[in-house]
């Protein structure tokens, strides 16, 4: 199965209104970045356990890790939790900037140091979660 139908299969098993939610986060990320590349976690360590949820990402940078190593992963990212919905923003060096700049703005969400968790976009105000989401490729493509 190709990374696309692997997504598409992800985001239609959730109920709604996360289906419809995560499909709006999807094709607003996509219009931004239309051509990265596409990814989806199954949330599965290498011996088939489950120990995070699934998750769609997109865009790659490298983390690079203390110890010198690096590897590739996604930019931006999203999955559905048991009360909503995670996007996760990597590779923001601040981990206070997605808290000071976007907290008291975006509406009804937990933010961290790289995620921003809500029930439903109804929740929050998407015109700041899609400036943060282009604060995070901007911050990743330096």
């Amino acid at each position: 199965m190709s990374t696309q139908q692997q997504v598409n299969q992800y985001i239609n098993e959730q109920n709604e209104p996360k289906r419809a939610d995560m499909l709006i986060l999807h094709s607003m990320i996509q219009k931004i970045m239309p051509d990265c590349k596409l990814w989806f976690l199954d949330g599965k360590d290498d011996k088939g356990k489950a120990v995070t949820n699934p998750n769609v990402g997109y865009g790659s940078y490298f983390i690079k890790y203390a110890n010198g190593t690096s590897r590739e992963f996604y930019q931006i990212g999203f999955s559905g939790n048991t009360t909503g919905i995670s996007v996760n923003i990597m590779g923001i060096e601040d981990k206070k900037h997605l808290i000071n700049a976007y907290g008291k703005t975006i509406g009804k969400a937990s933010v961290t140091g790289y995620c921003i968790k809500f029930k439903s976009l109804q929740d929050i105000n998407f015109a700041v979660l899609q400036e943060a989401i282009q604060f995070g490729i901007n911050a990743t493509q330096q």
